[in-house]
């Protein structure tokens, strides 16, 4: 990862990120991040919009410059989950494994305050394609009406690239969520700029748009509906308003966080060969559930 090109976060209306949300900065953010994010989120200039169904919509925008990455942006309104309900889903890292099919493992490794750690986290479920994972450091912030959870790549020791899985990169994602004027409800939204790594089929972008994320979403608001009754037979004491229980976690040491030349060979698997024929029944089934929303 250490040898990653950064690619600059592009601002959204003149409001420009600060330094601590750079690729392998591990540093608490500033106030100028969540107000990015949420021009990010709230601004649709310069985005395609890509599906559109029911509550549920996706966009898609180029990055600047030479690369060949792009933003991927989805939104959807759940009327009957709390915004404080749905904050609290997005940060049981427990609960995500239950309903998230994507991913594998998660694994907390310290924190640096609060309200910012690191994770690592291992993502499949898309068979035949090689598992990705990352390693993550996570922000967080809840000022009421709006909460906000952010994540870029970072580096640690204990967490190097291995050859079970494709080291992936996260330069941003954003999620944001915002309650509903009745507050029985709130407005979700997802903002992701990633690179997975290794060479994928150019078919899997449009898959990505059009089935996963709405996917996703749909899971997400079902994940709220039944994260009540998960946490009774679990008898889990789970804490409100996402906040973690970091005392059972390492305070992070910088000195761990050093990016290092460890290269990896499994990145740069070509899988561009790959059938979308080969993406499972249990995708195909996916396919036709987004194509009905």
């Amino acid at each position: 990862m250490g040898t990653t090109t950064d690619v600059t976060l592009p601002p959204f209306n003149a409001v420009r990120p600060s330094d601590a949300m750079r690729l392998n900065a591990v540093q608490v953010l500033e106030d100028v991040d969540f107000h990015y994010a949420k021009e990010l989120c709230d601004g649709h200039a310069d985005w395609t919009l890509a599906y559109e169904r029911k509550r549920t919509r996706v966009w898609t925008r180029r990055t600047d410059g030479q690369s060949p990455l792009q933003m991927i942006k989805t939104r959807s309104e759940f009327p009957d989950v709390p915004a404080s309900l749905c904050y609290d889903v997005l940060q049981d890292t427990e609960y995500r494994l239950k309903w998230d099919k994507y991913v594998q493992q998660t694994v907390p490794i310290g924190f640096l305050n609060p309200n910012n750690d690191i994770c690592y986290y291992a993502l499949g479920g898309l068979p035949p394609f090689q598992s990705r994972d990352f390693v993550l450091l996570r922000s967080w912030l809840d000022v009421g009406l709006e909460k906000y959870i952010l994540a870029h790549s970072v580096w640690h020791d204990k967490f190097p690239p291995s050859k079970t899985h494709i080291r992936g990169v996260v330069h941003l994602t954003v999620h944001f969520i915002r309650s509903s004027a009745d507050g029985k409800g709130c407005q979700f939204t997802y903002v992701t700029l990633a690179d997975p790594k290794g060479k994928l089929p150019s078919w899997l972008t449009n898959h990505v748009t059009k089935i996963v994320a709405p996917k996703l979403v749909k899971k997400l608001h079902k994940a709220c509906l039944g994260y009540a009754e998960w946490k009774k037979r679990r008898d889990c004491q789970c804490l409100t308003n996402g906040a973690t229980l970091l005392h059972d976690y390492p305070r992070i040491r910088l000195a761990d966080c050093e990016p290092k030349n460890d290269n990896n060979s499994a990145e740069f698997v070509d899988e561009t060969a790959v059938p979308r024929a080969l993406i499972g029944e249990e995708e195909e089934e996916d396919e036709r559930e987004g194509r009905e929303q």
